[in-house]
Parts: C-alpha cells; structure tokens; sequence
C-alpha cells in the first residue's frame, strides 16, 4: 500500500509586544528599545512515535463534551459502508479471527457483537439525529491516543493503480513485479522472519529493495511493467491492476513483504530540496522522476521494504483476506489496534471535483479497520483506501491532513 507516511511541520508563533521602559514625553526624543523575542523554531511532530510501554493506543472517552458528532456521516456511502461492514461480520464468524483478540478490554464476542448492532442501526435510523442517539446510548467510543496523547492522528490515502504491463519481458517492459519466493519464511500471522537456507538454517533477515532489484529474487517474475517508478508505486501500494495489450486487467494482489521497514522516498526528496514539502503528491513524484530518471538509482532504495504479489481475481484485499471498500476501509497498526472493528474518522479529505482536481473538505465518515501498511506503524497514523484508478491516486496523492480516529464498542 502507497501508504507514504510523510511529516507536517507546525510553525508556533510568538507574539512579541513592543513596549517602553519608560512613559514617553514630549521632551524626551523616543522610547528605550525593547528587543522583540525570537520565534521559537518549528515544531515537527512525531507522528510514528512509538507508545510508552504498557500504555494502550485506545482509551475510553468518559467526557460528553469530547464525542464526536456522528449525524454527519448519516448519508456517507452507505452502500460502500453495508458492503464493508458485512466483509468483517463475515471475517468475525471465522474460527481465525479469535486469535487477535481481546485487545485491551475489547473481547472477539464484543467486538462482532458491536458490529452487529451498529448494522441494525445504519439500517434502520431515519435522521442523523436518531443515529447519534442511538450509537450513544448503546456504544462506548474509544478514540486513538494519537502522536501526542492528546488524539492527533495523520490521515494519508492509499488506491490501487492501474498501469499497463506484460506477462514477458520486452525491451520497453523489463521492470518486474515478483512474486514471493521460495525461500521466504512467515510466521502464523503472514510476517516475513527471514530466508531459509540452503542447508535448511535461518537468516532472520530477508533480501533489501536494492538487492531484490540487482537479481537476488530471479526466476520469481510475475509481470512487467514499462516504468520503473510506476513498479516501485505498485511495491508501495500493495496492490494493482495492470492492462495488458487485449485490454484485459491482471490483477496483482499482496502476497508477502520482505519484512524491512518502509521509508518515504517523497519525503527524501524533499529534505533533499528536489521537491518542495507543499507540492508532495503521487502525480508530482511520477512527473519528477520521469523528468529525471538517474535519481531513481539514489531514491528508491532508500524505501528497503519490498511487497512481493501473486495473481487474483478478487478486488484489492486487505490484511483480513477480505476486500477493501473505497472510503470504507482504513489502515492502522494492527499491534495496537483491534482488526476488523467499526471506527470513525474525523479529518479533511480530498474529493473530486468537475475539473479533476481535488478540493479539501472536512470529512468524517464511519469505516472498518481491515488494512495494515508498511508506513502505518503507530497510535499516530492511519490509511484511508480511496479505490481504483488514475483519479483515485491523485485523491490518494493528496491526502495528507491531521484529523481524530475513534472506535465504537458496545456498551
């Protein structure tokens, strides 16, 4: 997922009052000077800062006046949000989905129950006024302690793009999408821990970006692609669909990771002053790296963490193995958060307009927690999926906003 988790800078400004030492008179030629204070330096906040130990990402709002006013999702998507909704009712009945609970004191029966009960809610209040009503009276909200411990949480977008490929190489399609090799071990939750040997020992580390692009996976090519850039968005996302030359769509879906942490390569551009921090989108990324490809060689393995795919025919899946639903679906840190669960999201979104640009607008939306990314490793981050296609990613490119997460639980 493209998922690029990327750092806000907050200027905090200082008011500096110019006054006398003294009354000023008509006899006197001016006031003493008074220095002004320097402006304290810009603040960056830590969006990836990892919690205290023993201190939960979740905690239960005791206060009326801090609850989020759920009526204006009232006529968000509910088609989207029923479609998600029942993904993880479904993924709730299976036997596996217990193992990765309780969380806190959130238990699976709780949890599928919440879910549930909020369905009959969705489908059956008539005003914004009664759903809000209704989820207070019979829901605890939880919300997300964020970066900070004070709720604040960066919102970024992730999509699956559509690129065209082929299933060999040719001397304009010789950028590989691979799939996952033999010699990569998981554990029991899909998380890769190494290479097995050939003398059947374990190397507790996998192959970086860098070493997978010079050849050390060969032999595992799924497809290819004619852009080397559009392949590494691929290895970001997690997912695509590719057009080859019938028209038909090969639809590469996440298989395994190679288990090293994700860095921003927009990011990297712009500490590097190659892109300034308020031009930082996906389109920009692809327009600068076309213009100039030798910085391929220097940026893109600085982000070592390596998606590997296989072909499906599903749509784009989440870490559950159930679809993810356009703007119905998030992505959080699954150590800290429960998988599966209904949440809200309060922050500012961008969304299409006539031209095809996107326009900011505060959003809040209800949405189910079936994703987890490379980049989205804290209480402070958080990924919304925003679909298919070109427009989708400039809609992805440009979200990137502080807002609040908040999850509901029966009472």
């Amino acid at each position: 997922m493209i998922s690029t988790p990327r750092r806000i800078v907050l200027s905090l400004l200082s008011a500096g009052l110019l006054s006398c030492a003294a009354p000023c008179t008509l006899l006197m030629s001016g006031c003493a000077r008074v220095r002004i204070p320097e402006p304290p330096p810009p603040v960056e906040k830590d969006y990836a800062r990892p919690l205290p130990a023993g201190m939960p990402a979740l905690r239960k709002i005791t206060d009326p006046a801090r609850l989020p006013d759920f009526r204006a999702a009232f006529d968000a998507d509910r088609e989207g949000l029923l479609t998600a909704l029942n993904l993880s009712i479904g993924w709730f009945a299976k036997p596996s989905s217990r193992k990765f609970f309780p969380v806190q004191d959130i238990t699976h029966e709780r949890a599928a129950a919440s879910l549930a009960a909020f369905r009959e809610i969705l489908t059956s209040a008539h005003s914004g006024d009664e759903l809000q009503a209704r989820i207070l009276a019979g829901f605890d909200v939880y919300e997300s302690v964020g970066c900070d411990d004070a709720g604040t949480v960066l919102f970024t977008g992730y999509y699956t793009p559509i690129f065209d490929a082929r299933l060999a190489p040719t001397a304009e399609y010789r950028w590989p999408l691979y799939k996952a090799p033999p010699d990569l071990v998981k554990d029991a939750n899909g998380e890769c821990v190494g290479r097995k040997l050939p003398d059947g020992t374990l190397e507790k580390s996998y192959y970086t970006r860098a070493e997978i692009d010079q050849g050390a996976v060969k032999g595992q090519e799924l497809v290819y692609l004619k852009d080397r850039f559009e392949a590494f968005v691929c290895t970001v996302e997690g997912s695509a669909q590719l057009r080859l030359p019938d028209g038909s769509l090969f639809k590469a879906g996440y298989q395994a990771n190679n288990g090293k942490n994700y860095t921003s390569v927009g990011l990297a551009l712009v500490d590097a002053g190659l892109l300034p921090k308020e031009q930082l989108t996906l389109s920009n990324m692809i327009q600068f790296f076309r213009q100039n490809p030798e910085k391929m060689d220097e940026f893109l393995p600085r982000n070592e963490r390596y998606v590997f795919f296989q072909r499906t025919d599903t749509a784009p899946m989440g870490c559950l193995g159930v679809p993810v639903t356009e703007r119905c679906s998030i992505a959080t840190d699954k150590s800290l958060f429960p998988r599966g669960c209904l949440a809200f999201v309060d922050t500012r979104a961008p969304l299409a307009t006539a031209s095809g640009e996107p326009a900011k607008a505060r959003w809040r939306h209800f949405a189910l927690d079936q994703d987890s990314g490379g980049a989205i490793r804290a209480a402070g981050r958080a990924d919304i999926y925003v679909g298919i296609g070109d427009q989708a990613g400039r809609i992805a490119g440009w979200m990137l906003d502080e807002g609040r997460l908040y999850y509901l639980f029966l009472k």
